[in-house]
């Protein structure tokens, strides 16, 4: 009676926590991670874990932050209280995988929990999904030899195992890292055993847990995945779609807009200044005179983007400067950035072919024809700086006055 009594679902009216994973490095999203963990990257001017608490409000009562990789900025960033959301941190010492940070939180949770990334997006109604009964969050993908993927006997439906980057066929649903479970994991993370990774992963207990409780996959199409900077880009774009006008600045005579177009408070908009929805301008920022924002662009709060701009397609971070006859398309730039007058990016091949970047020591397929730069924090360009596709400048760098960025700083 006592196993039938644990193993029964709680309903989304009892109490229900999360413990979200968000103590990671980051290590392929960098230059944009040397300064701050990944869940704090901002996507349409709010943070990854933004997301994510907000689609949990009303399901759970407390969420359990591990936190490890410059966790003051995200203690300090959310303190112990997130709208209706009560935060308690979780501090993982040492990186010693998704299982080990997990493990972290047994003496905070009871009972049924859910268990998730914090530096990916899931949307609220796959998580009212997921809490129905025990499982696990998938989504189809083209590529599963990129992801972990979920593997189910037939009839499809309860997990049978997880394997990870599969090269030879298996299954096409990517474990979405997302989990409804109980606190009986705890054991079987303990009994665990360190991967090739010499790390404790969580999806090996994942599926020890299935044998006993059934572990329903879950399908989704409205996972997130941010592995790469220019995954940013992608969601960006998605996010935007769905944005509707809202003018809280002013608009000098002369300065139009077309289609749905925020733009905060105190923000100025100066005369020439054409906005092509849809685009999000945040808060006490300058924008023209006479500059072109282009579709699927977001910039952040305290921006100055100068005369004769062009900016397409990207994300511009907080406090940055992008001075006059400037062009940036399809990129991203971190915050307290100040472009040089003049500069330009270039977003495309002459061959047209797809963009390739550097990544962790890789040289990776970004799977776009079109691919700006990626700069991180504090970076100081000269006038006339000229970067190629693909390339990234790291936090704090900086460019002669004509200077041509051939390969990554």
């Amino acid at each position: 009676m006592k196993k039938q009594k644990r193993a029964k679902i709680k309903t989304q009216n009892e109490k229900t926590s999360a413990v979200i994973l968000a103590g990671g490095k980051g290590i392929r999203m960098l230059p944009l991670t040397e300064t701050r963990p990944k869940p704090l990257l901002k996507i349409a001017n709010k943070t990854i874990l933004e997301y994510n608490l907000d689609a949990l409000s009303n399901i759970v009562s407390e969420v359990f932050l591990v936190v490890g990789c410059k966790k003051e900025m995200i203690m300090d960033y959310f303190g112990l209280k997130y709208k209706n959301l009560k935060i308690t941190y979780v501090i993982q010492k040492d990186p010693l995988g998704t299982g080990n940070a997990v493990l972290q939180a047994e003496n905070f949770v009871k009972g049924n929990f859910i268990v998730m990334n914090g530096d990916d997006i899931y949307s609220r109604e796959d998580i009212k999904k997921c809490v129905k009964q025990y499982s696990v969050l998938g989504q189809k993908v083209q590529t599963p030899e990129r992801f972990g993927v979920l593997v189910s006997k037939k009839p499809f439906g309860i997990l049978d195992k997880i394997v990870e980057k599969p090269q030879s066929f298996v299954s096409d649903i990517a474990n979405t890292a997302l989990y409804f479970v109980n606190d009986s994991i705890f054991d079987l993370l303990k009994k665990t055993k360190k991967s090739a990774r010499n790390e404790y992963e969580f999806v090996d207990a994942v599926t020890e847990f299935s044998k006993t409780n059934k572990l329903k996959i879950v399908l989704t199409d409205k996972w997130l995945s941010i592995g790469y900077p220019w995954h940013l880009l992608d969601i960006n774009e998605q996010l935007l779609e769905n944005i509707k006008t809202s003018i809280k600045g002013k608009l000098e005579k002369n300065a139009n807009y077309k289609g749905n177009v925020i733009i905060g408070k105190n923000t100025l908009v100066k005369h020439g200044v054409y906005i092509e929805g849809p685009v999000i301008i945040g808060d006490n920022c300058s924008i023209g005179p006479n500059c072109y924002i282009r579709p699927s662009t977001t910039i952040g709060n305290n921006c100055h983007i100068g005369n004769g701009v062009e900016i397409k397609n990207s994300i511009v971070f907080d406090n940055s400067k992008i001075p006059h006859l400037s062009y940036v398309g399809d990129s991203i730039i971190g915050e307290n950035v100040n472009f040089g007058a003049g500069t330009k990016v270039a977003n495309l091949r002459h061959d047209h072919g797809n963009i390739k970047s550097m990544a962790n020591g890789q040289l990776v397929d970004t799977g776009r024809r079109k691919f700006g730069t990626v700069v991180g924090d504090n970076v100081h360009l000269g006038i006339n700086t000229c970067i190629y596709p693909g390339r990234k400048i790291s936090a704090n760098k900086t460019t002669l006055p004509g200077e041509i960025v051939t390969k990554d700083i």
